[in-house]
């Protein structure tokens, strides 16, 4: 089942990107982002812990450290990641783990097409590693956006700085562009958590034209 319903993501992503190539072009590449500054070890979310005790999942939050710590990246393979972020957000219903498990928090890959913000990004991630991309350079972050407080998002560690895929915006981020408060995100090390010191970011404001573009 997953696999179809990767098949159907990464479809609805292409069709969702076509307008944009229309309208801004094909010249479109990111900036640098600059990058964040791991701390110490942080304490573990409860139900990521569930998640990866799994047999099911427990791949899903595997550590190879012969994997590269950053992804390089290109324009091709910007507009493959910007295509992953649009087509999982327009594939999945967003609903409460409260509303759709009758429990506060559950992490899994969506495969039902219903789920909240770490279900996003969770199987942004799994399509991403179907694509080549190094698991150890993605990793589940944990925000506070001022408003809800709690908020996970996907972070890409790459060579022109650390990008956010969020279920909230089509665009891919660069961190500091975001407006959230970086708590803590998953380490590159070993299968646990690391401290991001709480860094704050100002309000996020209008969008750049290159977080949603598309490159040749």
């Amino acid at each position: 089942m997953i696999r179809s319903f990767a098949t159907a993501v990464l479809l609805l992503g292409t069709v969702a990107l076509a307008p944009v190539a229309d309208a801004r072009g094909r010249d479109r590449y990111p900036p640098s982002a600059g990058s964040l500054s791991p701390g110490g070890e942080a304490p573990s979310i409860k139900a990521w812990s569930e998640f990866c005790s799994s047999g099911f999942y427990a791949r899903e939050c595997a550590v190879d450290r012969s994997e590269p710590q950053r992804i390089v990246l290109t324009p091709a393979l910007w507009r493959h990641i910007v295509s992953v972020n649009r087509g999982v957000n327009a594939s999945i219903a967003s609903v409460s783990d409260e509303d759709h498990r009758g429990r506060r928090d559950v992490w899994d890959l969506a495969e039902d097409r219903k789920g909240d913000c770490e279900d996003y990004a969770l199987l942004k991630r799994k399509l991403l590693v179907g694509a080549g991309l190094p698991r150890r350079a993605m990793r589940m972050t944990a925000v506070a956006d001022g408003v809800d407080m709690g908020h996970a998002v996907l972070t890409l560690i790459t060579d022109r700085g650390d990008f956010v895929l969020d279920n909230r915006t089509d665009e891919v981020m660069g961190w500091a562009d975001t407006g959230y408060t970086f708590v803590k995100r998953e380490s590159q090390d070993e299968v646990g958590w690391v401290s991001l010191g709480n860094t704050p970011t100002a309000p996020a404001g209008p969008r750049p034209a290159w977080a949603s573009a598309i490159a040749p």
